[in-house]
């Protein structure tokens, strides 16, 4: 009772629940459809989703957030699957599983603040291309060959009228009243249509059966040999990133609608929990999904109870609702699918492509693009962090400069502005007339910091290359941190080398 009275608190009952259902009928087709993406039964896709949804919700630390089988991971196991078997892909998500708990455990979590915000509008808005691409294939129909082709004549106006219809109603029907969730209404009222009037059109029945009874516990049948655990352990890697990566992502999209705060270890644990049992349950792993996340916050779910639903939804369509979702339209879902990727997609970005740097507008189209190319999420988003590393690094390395000026008692003052890295060295050493400059040398840090070995490197070069001409170099207003890095680098280089004759840290009564 006490579980429940939290999950009631601070939220609307009935949205929570209509939300809910919403989101486990517009689950069947996704789930299905990533199932056959990864050429395993439609119902390992719909056990998968139960199971991370309902674990997910209980456990995770983005409340509202929908879990399930996602296209990013069926892409990474398809490969696993045709050559070893789908044994093998049982224990790969358990695998999977450990290490997103390990990361959680770990706090981990936290580096997806490293990812910049072009980084996060590339992902949104490839993620959204990628929903709306995925939704094309139903204006296909299989020949008598086999082969599949593209609608045309009176099925094709059909399916693109009640697609259009349906996207109407969840566009309008919010301006008008908010008492029901839109998108539930719209499935209702284009299913009741085409099923009251006998329309011809493709069903979610025609995709596959998603009849079936509860999943069952089942150790994955292969030797744990160290051979096995070589071969699972890469695509393991990559599907915890992945889900990861996603899964964090998108608790960054829902905080920012809900304009709330989620909590990433939390989440990255109760991924790893799900995907654990998961694996268990012959399922095909899975992680946060952003279009029915975002379906399930627009329609109201804002608590744990709408995931909840969606799960328990879900497998009670599995259980004893087959025949009934079967009928339901294609085109009803294709819309609300539609509708979700324009929701998701962030259109501002376009607007401001002139008004960012160049380095960024370039970030938003690669990862958005290697997104949709590739449908690897953690490489778009690994390859965006690397550009915009290198072009912060480029940027901040001709920052760099100096002021200097002549002291009475005769030494020179170089007074550094700008960190002192990796990218701004060869800069830093060109800022110094070595030939020319008094037999004392005061290099001023108060508005710089030495960063990393190369800085040091560097400093120890002037040192030497002042030295050989019998000059003296002072360092002066070195932080606390860059004064320790000195001290622990002094093995490696000759930094303090001449510390009693030129080298010290200077304090307010000196400069």
């Amino acid at each position: 009772m006490i579980f429940i009275d939290k999950l009631r608190q601070g939220s609307n009952l009935k949205n929570e629940i209509l939300s809910g259902l919403t989101v486990a009928l517009a689950l069947v087709p996704e789930a299905v459809a990533f199932s056959l993406m990864a050429q395993v039964s439609p119902l390992i896709g719909l056990y998968s989703a139960f199971i991370i949804g309902l674990i997910t919700a209980v456990l995770g630390g983005r409340p509202g957030m929908i879990s399930g089988a996602t296209g990013a991971i069926a892409v990474v196991i398809v490969s696993l699957v045709v050559r070893h078997g789908v044994e093998f892909l049982f224990a790969a998500v358990v695998l999977m599983g450990i290490i997103q708990i390990l990361v959680g455990v770990l706090k981990l979590g936290k580096f997806i603040r490293l990812v910049p915000h072009p980084v996060m509008f590339g992902f949104v808005n490839g993620l959204a291309i990628v929903i709306f691409m995925a939704q094309l294939d139903q204006f296909k129909i299989v020949d008598a060959l086999g082969n599949k082709e593209w609608m045309g004549g009176a099925p094709l106006l059909i399916m693109l009228g009640f697609v259009g219809l349906t996207m109407l109603i969840i566009h309008f029907l919010p301006k008008l009243t908010k008492a029901i969730p839109a998108a539930l209404t719209a499935i209702v009222v284009v299913s009741a249509i085409i099923l009251g009037f006998g329309i011809e059109t493709k069903t979610v029945g025609d995709i596959a059966s998603i009849s079936g009874g509860l999943p069952e516990f089942h150790i994955p049948m292969i030797d744990f040999t160290w051979e096995n655990f070589m071969i699972i352990l890469p695509y393991s890697l990559i599907m915890a990133a992945v889900g990861l990566i996603e899964s964090l992502l998108t608790l960054t999209v829902i905080d920012e609608m809900t304009e709330t705060r989620g909590r990433g270890n939390k989440e990255c644990i109760a991924q790893g929990t799900a995907n654990l049992v998961c694996g268990f349950f012959s399922g095909m792993g899975g992680c946060a999904m952003i279009g029915q996340s975002v379906i399930n916050v627009s329609s109201g779910g804002r608590k744990r109870l709408s995931g909840i639903i969606a799960a328990v939804g879900l497998l009670v369509i599995v259980l004893f609702g087959s025949s009934l979702i079967e009928k339901v339209p294609m085109a009803a879902l294709v819309g609300l699918m539609f509708m979700v990727a324009i929701g998701t997609f962030e259109w501002a970005s376009l607007k401001i492509f002139k008004k960012v740097p160049l380095t960024d507008v370039l970030v938003m189209i690669v990862v958005a693009g290697v997104t949709v190319i590739f449908h690897n999420l953690a490489v778009a988003v690994g390859i965006g962090v690397i550009i915009s590393a290198l072009a912060y690094s480029w940027q901040n390395a001709k920052r760099i400069s100096a002021r200097n000026h002549i002291h009475e008692d005769g030494s020179k003052h170089y007074e550094i502005v700008g960190p002192l890295f990796f990218g701004s060295v060869t800069n830093f050493s060109e800022l110094f007339d070595i030939m020319n400059d008094p037999n004392d040398v005061i290099i001023d840090f108060k508005e710089s910091r030495v960063a990393d070995h190369s800085a040091i490197e560097a400093l120890n070069k002037i040192t030497e290359r002042y030295a050989k001409q019998g000059k003296k170099v002072h360092l002066h207003y070195l932080s606390k941190d860059c004064e320790q890095l000195l001290e622990n680098a002094s093995d490696l280089i000759d930094v303090n080398l001449y510390k009693d004759s030129y080298y010290r840290v200077a304090d307010d009564k000196l400069g």
